[in-house]
């Protein structure tokens, strides 16, 4: 698998899980829930964002070398 399609996976299955973590809210309002959704979740959603970036910047400099290795 590519860079890319690993972090077009990446990002398209965090979607899902964010999606189903609001659907679980709507069932799950007590403090608990809060506190997952804050030490987890956003921690989770937040982490994913940066690794995308990484993924991002690693492809383009991947894409740089092959370039320079021709």
């Amino acid at each position: 698998m590519s860079l890319v399609s690993n972090r077009t996976r990446l990002a398209t299955l965090t979607k899902i899980l964010v999606n189903d973590w609001h659907n679980t809210k709507e069932y799950w309002q007590d403090k608990q829930a809060g506190y997952f959704e804050k030490h987890y979740i956003d921690d989770l959603t937040h982490n994913v964002s940066s690794t995308i970036e990484v993924i991002e910047k690693l492809d383009k400099l991947i894409t740089r070398v092959k370039k320079d290795c021709e």
